[in-house]
């Protein structure tokens, strides 16, 4: 498997993870997926940096910007808003190889 589709998996069992959390999360931080993605560019200066989908279908995405280090992550469900369900700072880009799993390594 490549390093993006690690990514996107991990991303997606994140994502897994974070809907069984979703609904006390509808009623703040959430709304129509155009206003938070205008909302995180214009307040934070960020863009979308991951896409992926879970096993439910719902659309899980990482914003962030590269000059601010803020990071997002937001869950679309199905027709739903889109929430926010995570932010932070000290965002970095990492493209690591995988380890080396060999038993003589």
């Amino acid at each position: 498997m490549n390093h993006q589709k690690l990514i996107l998996w991990s991303m997606a069992f994140f994502g897994m993870l974070l809907t069984a959390q979703l609904a006390p999360a509808q009623t703040r931080n959430c709304g129509p997926h155009q206003a938070v993605v205008e909302r995180l560019a214009a307040g934070f200066g960020e863009s979308r940096q991951v896409i992926a989908l879970d096993a439910a279908n719902n659309v899980l995405e990482v914003f962030a910007s590269t000059e601010t280090g803020t990071w997002t992550i937001t869950l679309t469900q199905p027709g739903g808003p889109t929430c926010i369900v995570a932010a932070g700072d000290h965002y970095q880009h990492v493209a690591e190889p995988l380890p080396n799993t060999d038993e003589g390594a």
